[in-house]
């Protein structure tokens, strides 16, 4: 069975129903999470979000450890840090995240409940990757950003494993995600609130153990499938526009794992919708809000291809691996979205310098 093409697919398909499931029955979503936390003073969601992450490195680095993934083959830590597209692509998606109120992960689970802003948001953030990947912005890409990646090979590759290892002389890769997830995982279960939230923290604990469960799929397909198996995780930017494809376009090429991935948060979504009765038509109001929306979409799937990925996959697959870029993009996609969110609701998008300010002076 594990040489049929068809079982990659299925297999992404069962794993996203799971993490669709637990998105919708939760509310997971990175963009409420950070909006919560910065103007509701609510740290649940931000803390269900940084679960799925740790839980994903610790399950992850086992699972390397004792030979059941193959990670060290993850583009995240095998290609050249693309540090100006990880910063500029996480700008981007961060903003254009703001202007949506999700990401493309967050779409995925709406649209599982009727709303077809969601389905708006997709299409264009799908288009907008493949433009960027292998069509105009592409261009863009290959001639400002793609020169300014870093090559780390010298000092032992692009993850904070390899880089420790090799500075050390030794391999310290999963002592130090263990350190690192248990410092982790500390931060997170150390609030009575969240401890006392139990749908939100099982949800991060499943799509974490989904995320690293991926890994070990892709890896083992690698291993038996004659055809070439990109091994991978969790993405929603270029998974988004390879299903476009698959639907619109007959290449004789199967859907991988990323495509089935995609399908299947949408039909978890679906189905905990259905099930907690919350499914229900939804568009945009006027033209405006369908311009913010699209405006959105491109700056999420063209940012999302300049960083290599997005919320899921920057910031909990390609953190799971210990990629050096997790960070920077995640830090990036933060700023853009704290700007969007500046812009949208206080009219400057640097409104958070000023209450940044503001609380130091209050102290």
């Amino acid at each position: 069975m594990i040489n049929s093409g068809w079982m990659l697919a299925l297999s992404g398909c069962a794993v996203g129903g799971v993490i669709g499931f637990l998105a919708r029955k939760s509310h997971f979503c990175t963009m409420a999470a950070l909006e919560r936390h910065w103007y509701a003073a609510d740290d649940r969601p931000l803390r269900a979000w940084v679960l799925a992450a740790f839980t994903a490195l610790i399950a992850t680095q086992l699972a390397a450890a004792a030979g059941f993934a193959d990670i060290d083959r993850s583009f995240y830590i095998t290609e050249p840090l693309p540090l100006a597209g990880a910063i500029l692509g996480g700008l981007m998606f961060g903003l254009g995240m703001a202007l949506v109120g999700t990401c493309g992960f967050g779409a995925l689970v709406r649209l599982g409940g009727g709303n077809l802003r969601a389905l708006v948001v997709l299409t264009g953030l799908g288009l907008a990757a493949l433009a960027a990947q292998r069509g105009v912005t592409a261009h863009l890409r290959a001639a400002l950003l793609d020169p300014l990646s870093i090559n780390l090979n010298a000092f032992g590759g692009q993850s904070l494993g390899a880089l420790s290892s090799r500075a050390l002389g030794f391999d310290v890769a999963l002592p130090l995600a263990l350190v690192i997830g248990a410092a982790g995982l500390w931060w997170v279960f150390k609030s009575a609130a969240f401890r006392a939230d139990r749908m939100r923290l099982w949800a991060g604990l499943g799509i974490g153990l989904c995320i690293a469960g991926g890994w070990v799929i892709t890896s083992r397909f690698a291993a038996h499938m004659l055809d070439p198996v990109q091994l991978e995780a969790g993405s929603f930017v270029m998974p988004v526009g390879d299903t476009i494809m698959q639907i619109i376009t007959v290449t004789g090429e199967l859907p991988d794992y990323g495509v089935g991935l995609v399908v299947g948060v949408f039909l978890g979504a679906a189905v905990s919708a259905f099930r907690s009765d919350d499914m229900r038509w939804e568009a945009c109001d006027d033209a405006r809000e369908l311009s913010r929306h699209l405006l959105g979409a491109f700056l999420m799937g063209t940012g999302g291809v300049f960083a290599l990925g997005c919320t899921i996959g920057q910031g909990v697959s390609a953190f799971s691996v210990m990629a050096i870029s997790a960070p920077i993009v995640m830090a990036s996609i933060a700023l853009g979205a704290r700007m969007g969110l500046g812009l949208l609701m206080e009219g400057t998008p640097f409104s958070f310098i000023a209450d940044w300010r503001a609380s130091k002076t209050s102290v």
